[in-house]
Formats: C-alpha cells, sequence, structure tokens
C-alpha cells in the first residue's frame, strides 16, 4: 500500500506533472519544490520518451526539449532519490510501457522502490494487459494507477473496482493539451467511480484555469494539471520554478 491516499487527506488534490529535464534536472528540481511549498499535493514526474502517443503538441515538445538535453532514465531515477531527501509528498512517474520495457520491468520497479516512487501511469498500456505488470507492482509496493477515459462506458465499473492508488479520469478524447472547454459528462463518470471504489479518483486532460479545476475537484477528489504546467516551464525555462509556484497556489485556492 503506497503513500498515495494521503494526498487526498485534506480536501481537494491539486496534482501538478512536470517533464523530468526539461530544460534540464536541476529547473525540474526547483519546480517541483516550489509546487509542494505551494499546495501541490501529489505530483506527477514524466519520464521522456521519444513517441508519446497520449501527449499534445505542448508535452511532445517538453520531451523532445529533455531528451535532447541528455536525460536518461537512470538520471531521472538518481534525481528523484535526492528530490526524496526533502520531498514528502506521494510521487508517481507517468512514462509509456517501452520505457519500462527498455529497461527492464525488474529493475524499473526495484528502482522505484528504492528511490520512493508511490506509483506508475502508463497512458498506453490497456486495461486488459495490465497484468503484465501488476505482479512487478505489487512486488514492489507501486501502484499502478489505472485511467478511465469517457469511452470507457461499461468498463468504468471494472476498472474502479479494481483501482489502486488513485483513478484518472481522462476529461475529454483526444491527446493531452489545454481545453477551453471540458463538455464530457463527468459527472457521471465520478458517480459510477464511486459507487465501484472508495479509492479516490482525479480529473485531468485540459485543466488549465482557476475555475475549471474549481468545477473538475466538485466533481471528484481533485484535479490533474499538466499542459499548462509545462507551458509556464517552456516560457520561463530556467526561471520557471517561481512563476509555476505561483500558479500552483492560485489553482490550489481555486479548488477551496
Amino acid at each position: 500500500m503506497s503513500n498515495i491516499k494521503s494526498a487526498f487527506d485534506h480536501g481537494k488534490a491539486f496534482i501538478p506533472f512536470v517533464t523530468c529535464g526539461d530544460p534540464d534536472l536541476e529547473t525540474t528540481g526547483a519546480i517541483v519544490r516550489a509546487a509542494v511549498e505551494n499546495g501541490a499535493d501529489l505530483i506527477e514526474l514524466g519520464i521522456p520518451f521519444s513517441d508519446p502517443t497520449a501527449e499534445g503538441p505542448v508535452i511532445q515538445d517538453a520531451n523532445l526539449r529533455a531528451l535532447s538535453g541528455g536525460v536518461t532514465t537512470d538520471k531521472i531515477f538518481a534525481f528523484v532519490k535526492e528530490l526524496r531527501r526533502d520531498v514528502k509528498i506521494p510521487l508517481v512517474f507517468m512514462t509509456y510501457a517501452n520505457v519500462v520495457f527498455s529497461y527492464g520491468a525488474e529493475r524499473f520497479f526495484t528502482a522505484c522502490r528504492d528511490i520512493g516512487i508511490d506509483g506508475l501511469i502508463l497512458p498506453d498500456l490497456p486495461y486488459e494487459e495490465k497484468e503484465e505488470f501488476l505482479p512487478l507492482c505489487h512486488q514492489y509496493g507501486v501502484d499502478l494507477i489505472s485511467m478511465i477515459a469517457p469511452t470507457s462506458e461499461n468498463r468504468i465499473a471494472m476498472i474502479a473496482k479494481e483501482a489502486e492508488g488513485f483513478l484518472y479520469l481522462v476529461s475529454s478524447l483526444g491527446v493531452t493539451g489545454v481545453r477551453s472547454e471540458i463538455k464530457t459528462d463527468l459527472a457521471s463518470i465520478a458517480e459510477v467511480v464511486r459507487q465501484n471504489t472508495d479509492i479516490p479518483c482525479a480529473i485531468g486532460f485540459g485543466i488549465s484555469t482557476p475555475e475549471q479545476a474549481k468545477k473538475m475537484a466538485d466533481l471528484s477528489d481533485g484535479a490533474i494539471v499538466g499542459s499548462a504546467i509545462v507551458k509556464i516551464i517552456a516560457q520561463h525555462g530556467k526561471n520557471a520554478a517561481g512563476p509555476v509556484g505561483e500558479y500552483v497556489k492560485q489553482m490550489k485556492a481555486a479548488m477551496g
């Protein structure tokens, strides 16, 4: 049982996403710490991948910047180990199945346990194929976090029943990115989730404004924000920690 539940213990959880190594790992560390100081409850750390199929152009570009800067999975593990000296909130990795396979699954999960990673999100891992990783996740104490998309329909109850850590509710079809409006009927999806599990669920994809964060938090247990934060990092580069901290503060305050 990981530490993830603690992120939802004090009101609605605000969950920022950052790509490790964009623009460099030192800046990523400063951004994570600024987010924690300003109220982030759990942080998703992206391990860059050359072909991130779930991502829109903003996060794709961040992946490319990080990879061209020479970041590797090994360097990210060393970075998180260092981060864990003072960052106590839950941390989860978000990456792609290929990254885990090419690193070696057992080796990957051993490292996650050793550096204090609480969970793993693999957007390209279909629910039906999660058995590929689940035994290792359980062996090394890492929650495999399931995603529920608007297309999941009759599978929502099934996915919810077996969920661990928290459930990632995808707000809209398509790839990640800022959206002006989120039209999915998330209330009914959240209702089915609640009927089938007491594991918290947080909504992500497309959330960028305090108003959207509040709306999503009202429907669920938290809001996940990626592209809007990655945009701030792209804009400010090595000086992004201050602006990201300020943004996290506003978003967390709006969620009440």
